[in-house]
Protein backbone atom coordinates (compact mmCIF):
# COMPACT_ATOMS: atom_id res chain seq x y z
CA UNK A 1 0.00 0.00 0.00
CA UNK A 2 1.12 4.26 -0.16
CA UNK A 3 1.42 6.14 2.67
CA UNK A 4 2.40 9.58 2.78
CA UNK A 5 5.24 10.42 5.64
CA UNK A 6 6.24 13.93 6.51
CA UNK A 7 9.87 14.10 6.29
CA UNK A 8 10.25 17.43 7.22
CA UNK A 9 8.83 21.00 7.54
CA UNK A 10 7.06 21.04 4.09
CA UNK A 11 7.64 18.05 2.72
CA UNK A 12 5.98 14.77 2.60
CA UNK A 13 6.89 11.67 0.57
CA UNK A 14 4.95 9.00 -0.52
CA UNK A 15 6.24 5.93 0.09
CA UNK A 16 5.00 1.67 0.08
CA UNK A 17 4.22 -0.19 3.00
CA UNK A 18 3.06 -3.69 4.05
CA UNK A 19 -0.60 -3.57 4.90
CA UNK A 20 -1.07 -3.57 8.37
CA UNK A 21 -2.44 -6.97 9.79
CA UNK A 22 -5.80 -6.29 12.00
CA UNK A 23 -5.57 -7.29 15.86
CA UNK A 24 -8.37 -9.56 17.48
CA UNK A 25 -10.15 -6.11 18.54
CA UNK A 26 -8.85 -4.00 15.43
CA UNK A 27 -10.65 -3.21 12.50
CA UNK A 28 -8.65 -2.60 8.85
CA UNK A 29 -9.81 -0.05 6.55
CA UNK A 30 -9.40 0.93 3.22
CA UNK A 31 -9.12 4.70 3.26
CA UNK A 32 -11.29 6.73 1.43
CA UNK A 33 -9.98 10.17 2.26
CA UNK A 34 -8.67 12.33 4.87
CA UNK A 35 -9.32 15.81 5.74
CA UNK A 36 -6.05 18.00 6.28
CA UNK A 37 -6.25 19.71 9.84
CA UNK A 38 -5.41 23.12 10.80
CA UNK A 39 -3.85 21.59 13.85
CA UNK A 40 -1.56 19.40 11.17
CA UNK A 41 -0.91 22.72 9.27
CA UNK A 42 1.02 23.89 12.43
CA UNK A 43 3.23 21.10 12.19
CA UNK A 44 3.91 21.18 8.43
CA UNK A 45 4.85 24.82 8.53
CA UNK A 46 7.63 23.82 11.57
CA UNK A 47 5.53 25.68 13.40
CA UNK A 48 4.86 23.01 16.47
CA UNK A 49 5.68 19.73 16.71
CA UNK A 50 9.09 19.69 15.33
CA UNK A 51 11.20 17.54 16.72
CA UNK A 52 11.04 13.72 16.08
CA UNK A 53 10.57 13.30 11.74
CA UNK A 54 9.95 11.60 10.33
CA UNK A 55 6.31 12.07 11.16
CA UNK A 56 2.42 10.00 10.83
CA UNK A 57 -0.25 12.25 10.06
CA UNK A 58 -4.04 12.52 9.30
CA UNK A 59 -6.94 11.50 11.98
CA UNK A 60 -9.97 12.72 9.51
CA UNK A 61 -10.55 9.50 8.16
CA UNK A 62 -13.45 8.00 6.61
CA UNK A 63 -13.45 4.81 4.15
CA UNK A 64 -14.87 1.21 4.12
CA UNK A 65 -14.39 -1.96 6.39
CA UNK A 66 -12.02 -4.26 4.55
CA UNK A 67 -11.13 -7.24 7.48
CA UNK A 68 -12.07 -7.72 11.07
CA UNK A 69 -10.19 -8.81 13.82
CA UNK A 70 -11.45 -11.86 15.74
CA UNK A 71 -13.24 -10.32 18.39
CA UNK A 72 -15.02 -7.97 16.49
CA UNK A 73 -18.71 -8.01 15.93
CA UNK A 74 -19.99 -4.95 15.37
CA UNK A 75 -18.94 -4.36 11.87
CA UNK A 76 -19.71 -5.75 8.71
CA UNK A 77 -17.41 -6.20 5.05
CA UNK A 78 -17.60 -3.31 3.14
CA UNK A 79 -19.54 -1.04 5.75
CA UNK A 80 -18.58 2.59 4.92
CA UNK A 81 -17.21 4.24 8.49
CA UNK A 82 -15.62 6.93 10.00
CA UNK A 83 -12.81 6.89 12.55
CA UNK A 84 -10.29 8.20 14.58
CA UNK A 85 -6.83 7.51 13.93
CA UNK A 86 -3.34 9.12 13.85
CA UNK A 87 -1.77 8.03 10.16
CA UNK A 88 -4.70 8.72 7.91
CA UNK A 89 -2.81 9.48 4.84
CA UNK A 90 -2.40 5.93 3.71
CA UNK A 91 -4.19 3.15 1.23
CA UNK A 92 -5.09 1.51 4.66
CA UNK A 93 -5.47 1.36 8.59
CA UNK A 94 -5.75 -0.21 11.40
CA UNK A 95 -8.14 0.99 14.56
CA UNK A 96 -9.42 -0.10 17.38
CA UNK A 97 -12.82 -0.99 16.82
CA UNK A 98 -14.17 1.55 19.22
CA UNK A 99 -12.54 3.99 17.34
CA UNK A 100 -14.86 3.27 14.26
CA UNK A 101 -18.32 4.74 13.88
CA UNK A 102 -20.72 3.57 11.22
CA UNK A 103 -21.05 6.29 8.72
CA UNK A 104 -24.19 5.31 7.12
CA UNK A 105 -25.57 6.60 3.72
CA UNK A 106 -23.25 10.08 4.47
CA UNK A 107 -20.93 10.64 1.21
CA UNK A 108 -17.45 9.50 2.73
CA UNK A 109 -15.38 13.04 2.19
CA UNK A 110 -18.46 14.31 4.77
CA UNK A 111 -18.05 12.05 6.95
CA UNK A 112 -15.43 13.66 8.76
CA UNK A 113 -16.04 13.08 12.31
CA UNK A 114 -13.23 13.63 14.67
CA UNK A 115 -13.38 17.54 13.51
CA UNK A 116 -17.19 17.21 13.87
CA UNK A 117 -16.22 16.23 17.69
CA UNK A 118 -14.46 19.15 18.11
CA UNK A 119 -17.12 21.14 17.45
CA UNK A 120 -19.74 19.32 19.35
CA UNK A 121 -17.86 19.38 22.38
CA UNK A 122 -17.09 22.81 22.17
CA UNK A 123 -21.20 23.91 21.16
CA UNK A 124 -21.82 21.26 24.30
CA UNK A 125 -19.38 23.28 26.70
CA UNK A 126 -20.49 26.42 25.83
CA UNK A 127 -24.06 25.56 25.81
CA UNK A 128 -25.62 29.00 24.23
CA UNK A 129 -29.44 28.55 25.51
CA UNK A 130 -32.42 28.84 23.40
CA UNK A 131 -32.68 33.02 22.37
CA UNK A 132 -29.19 33.75 22.90
CA UNK A 133 -27.10 36.05 20.83
CA UNK A 134 -24.28 34.53 19.91
CA UNK A 135 -20.72 35.18 18.39
CA UNK A 136 -18.40 33.26 15.91
CA UNK A 137 -15.08 34.84 15.28
CA UNK A 138 -13.14 32.85 12.37
CA UNK A 139 -15.59 31.49 9.24
CA UNK A 140 -13.40 28.72 8.16
CA UNK A 141 -14.42 25.26 7.89
CA UNK A 142 -13.99 24.77 11.75
CA UNK A 143 -16.26 27.55 12.59
CA UNK A 144 -18.77 26.73 9.79
CA UNK A 145 -18.98 23.38 11.95
CA UNK A 146 -20.22 25.47 14.95
CA UNK A 147 -22.20 27.85 13.32
CA UNK A 148 -24.10 25.36 11.52
CA UNK A 149 -24.21 23.52 15.62
CA UNK A 150 -25.33 26.98 17.54
CA UNK A 151 -28.03 27.27 14.97
CA UNK A 152 -30.04 23.94 15.94
CA UNK A 153 -29.56 25.33 19.80
CA UNK A 154 -32.31 28.28 18.81
CA UNK A 155 -30.68 31.70 18.90
CA UNK A 156 -31.88 35.06 18.34
CA UNK A 157 -28.76 36.48 16.51
CA UNK A 158 -25.87 34.63 15.24
CA UNK A 159 -23.17 36.99 14.02
CA UNK A 160 -20.08 35.74 12.18
CA UNK A 161 -16.84 37.80 11.40
CA UNK A 162 -14.06 37.36 9.32
CA UNK A 163 -11.74 39.07 7.01
CA UNK A 164 -12.55 37.35 3.94
CA UNK A 165 -15.37 37.94 1.68
CA UNK A 166 -16.46 34.49 0.46
CA UNK A 167 -16.51 33.07 4.24
CA UNK A 168 -18.37 35.70 5.30
CA UNK A 169 -21.18 34.66 2.34
CA UNK A 170 -21.19 31.18 2.59
CA UNK A 171 -21.70 32.08 7.10
CA UNK A 172 -25.10 33.95 5.25
CA UNK A 173 -26.08 31.27 3.34
CA UNK A 174 -25.75 28.98 6.24
CA UNK A 175 -28.21 31.05 8.73
CA UNK A 176 -25.92 33.63 9.81
CA UNK A 177 -27.80 36.88 11.19
CA UNK A 178 -25.18 39.50 10.43
CA UNK A 179 -22.01 39.28 8.84
CA UNK A 180 -19.07 41.31 9.49
CA UNK A 181 -16.11 41.79 7.98
CA UNK A 182 -13.51 43.23 10.14
CA UNK A 183 -11.22 45.02 8.10
CA UNK A 184 -14.57 47.33 6.84
CA UNK A 185 -16.94 47.77 9.82
CA UNK A 186 -16.29 47.98 13.66
CA UNK A 187 -16.75 44.66 15.26
CA UNK A 188 -18.18 45.49 18.98
CA UNK A 189 -19.87 48.37 17.50
CA UNK A 190 -22.02 46.02 15.47
CA UNK A 191 -22.69 43.65 17.99
CA UNK A 192 -24.12 46.13 20.69
CA UNK A 193 -26.28 48.07 17.71
CA UNK A 194 -27.86 44.12 17.80
CA UNK A 195 -27.73 43.81 22.05
CA UNK A 196 -28.98 46.93 23.01
CA UNK A 197 -25.55 47.95 24.28
CA UNK A 198 -24.83 44.43 26.56
CA UNK A 199 -22.56 42.06 24.31
CA UNK A 200 -23.52 38.66 23.06
CA UNK A 201 -24.39 35.94 25.52
CA UNK A 202 -21.46 33.50 23.74
CA UNK A 203 -18.75 34.32 22.09
CA UNK A 204 -16.44 31.61 19.85
CA UNK A 205 -13.03 32.30 18.56
CA UNK A 206 -12.16 30.24 16.14
CA UNK A 207 -8.75 31.04 14.76
CA UNK A 208 -6.46 30.56 16.90
CA UNK A 209 -4.69 34.21 16.26
CA UNK A 210 -4.37 36.73 19.07
CA UNK A 211 -6.53 39.83 17.49
CA UNK A 212 -9.71 37.89 17.75
CA UNK A 213 -9.10 36.69 21.40
CA UNK A 214 -8.94 40.62 22.27
CA UNK A 215 -12.32 40.99 20.34
CA UNK A 216 -14.29 38.79 22.13
CA UNK A 217 -13.91 40.61 25.57
CA UNK A 218 -15.10 43.75 23.62
CA UNK A 219 -17.92 42.20 22.31
CA UNK A 220 -19.50 39.62 25.54
CA UNK A 221 -21.89 40.77 28.24
CA UNK A 222 -20.90 40.70 32.03
CA UNK A 223 -21.05 37.08 32.79
CA UNK A 224 -20.82 35.63 29.33
CA UNK A 225 -18.85 33.40 28.26
CA UNK A 226 -15.74 33.75 25.58
CA UNK A 227 -15.11 30.27 24.18
CA UNK A 228 -11.72 29.59 22.72
CA UNK A 229 -12.19 26.69 19.75
CA UNK A 230 -9.05 28.07 17.81
CA UNK A 231 -5.82 25.89 17.99
CA UNK A 232 -3.34 28.19 19.47
CA UNK A 233 0.08 27.30 18.60
CA UNK A 234 3.67 29.44 17.39
CA UNK A 235 3.80 31.89 20.36
CA UNK A 236 2.49 33.30 23.32
CA UNK A 237 -0.56 34.98 23.13
CA UNK A 238 -1.91 37.74 25.22
CA UNK A 239 -5.47 38.73 27.38
CA UNK A 240 -6.67 41.83 29.12
CA UNK A 241 -7.17 39.26 32.23
CA UNK A 242 -7.95 42.80 34.21
CA UNK A 243 -10.35 43.44 32.34
CA UNK A 244 -11.80 39.67 32.11
CA UNK A 245 -11.66 39.66 35.35
CA UNK A 246 -14.05 42.40 36.13
CA UNK A 247 -16.33 41.57 33.56
CA UNK A 248 -16.96 38.13 35.51
CA UNK A 249 -16.36 36.32 31.93
CA UNK A 250 -16.61 32.51 31.94
CA UNK A 251 -13.18 31.15 30.14
CA UNK A 252 -14.47 28.01 28.16
CA UNK A 253 -10.96 26.41 26.85
CA UNK A 254 -12.82 24.49 23.83
CA UNK A 255 -9.67 21.73 23.61
CA UNK A 256 -10.50 18.09 24.30
CA UNK A 257 -7.47 15.58 25.09
CA UNK A 258 -9.52 12.49 26.51
CA UNK A 259 -10.38 9.77 24.82
CA UNK A 260 -13.79 9.29 26.36
CA UNK A 261 -14.62 12.79 25.61
CA UNK A 262 -13.14 12.72 22.14
CA UNK A 263 -15.24 9.45 21.20
CA UNK A 264 -18.56 10.77 22.58
CA UNK A 265 -18.18 13.62 20.73
CA UNK A 266 -17.53 12.12 17.35
CA UNK A 267 -20.77 9.41 17.92
CA UNK A 268 -22.81 12.65 18.55
CA UNK A 269 -22.00 14.11 15.38
CA UNK A 270 -22.25 10.75 13.37
CA UNK A 271 -25.73 10.46 14.88
CA UNK A 272 -26.43 14.22 13.52
CA UNK A 273 -24.85 14.02 10.12
CA UNK A 274 -26.61 10.06 9.73
CA UNK A 275 -29.74 11.24 10.32
CA UNK A 276 -29.60 14.52 8.43
CA UNK A 277 -29.87 16.51 11.18
CA UNK A 278 -26.70 18.09 10.17
CA UNK A 279 -24.83 18.00 6.56
CA UNK A 280 -21.73 19.43 5.66
CA UNK A 281 -22.54 19.70 2.17
CA UNK A 282 -20.49 22.49 0.05
CA UNK A 283 -17.75 22.36 2.99
CA UNK A 284 -14.84 20.92 1.30
CA UNK A 285 -13.65 22.37 -1.62
CA UNK A 286 -10.72 21.07 -2.57
CA UNK A 287 -9.59 17.36 -3.43
CA UNK A 288 -6.16 15.78 -3.94
CA UNK A 289 -4.69 12.63 -4.68
CA UNK A 290 -2.20 11.32 -2.23
CA UNK A 291 0.56 11.72 -5.01
CA UNK A 292 -0.48 15.14 -4.35
CA UNK A 293 -1.10 15.78 -0.51
CA UNK A 294 2.07 18.89 -0.08
CA UNK A 295 -0.36 20.43 -2.69
CA UNK A 296 -3.14 19.91 0.03
CA UNK A 297 -1.31 21.39 2.81
CA UNK A 298 -0.35 24.29 0.22
CA UNK A 299 -3.49 25.07 -0.47
CA UNK A 300 -5.00 24.74 3.03
CA UNK A 301 -2.29 27.43 4.12
CA UNK A 302 -2.92 29.73 1.21
CA UNK A 303 -6.59 29.35 1.59
CA UNK A 304 -7.53 31.07 -1.98
CA UNK A 305 -11.14 32.71 -2.65
CA UNK A 306 -13.68 30.11 -2.23
CA UNK A 307 -11.37 27.54 -0.07
CA UNK A 308 -13.20 25.57 2.78
CA UNK A 309 -11.51 22.52 3.43
CA UNK A 310 -8.64 20.14 1.79
CA UNK A 311 -9.40 16.33 1.56
CA UNK A 312 -6.56 13.70 0.58
CA UNK A 313 -8.24 10.51 -1.61
CA UNK A 314 -6.28 7.41 -1.71
CA UNK A 315 -8.49 6.52 -5.14
CA UNK A 316 -7.44 9.28 -8.01
CA UNK A 317 -10.50 7.21 -9.65
CA UNK A 318 -13.24 9.06 -6.98
CA UNK A 319 -11.75 12.75 -7.86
Amino acid sequence: MKIAILEAPGRFEVREAPVPEPGADEVLVRVAACGVCTSELDVWEGVAGTGGFPKHLGHEVSGTVERVGQDVTSFRLGEPVALWTGRGYAEHVTVKDRHCLPAGDVPLELALAEPLACAVNSVELAAPSLGDDVLIIGAGFMGSLVQKLVLLRGPRHVVVADTRADALSRARAMGATRTVNVLEEDLPEVVRSLTDGAGVDVSFEVTGKQAPLLALGDCTRMSGKVVIVGYHQGGMREIPLGRWNWMAFQVVNAHFREEATIMRGMRTGMRLLTSGRLSLDGLVTHRFRLEDINEAFETAHRKPEGFVKSTVWMDSTSL
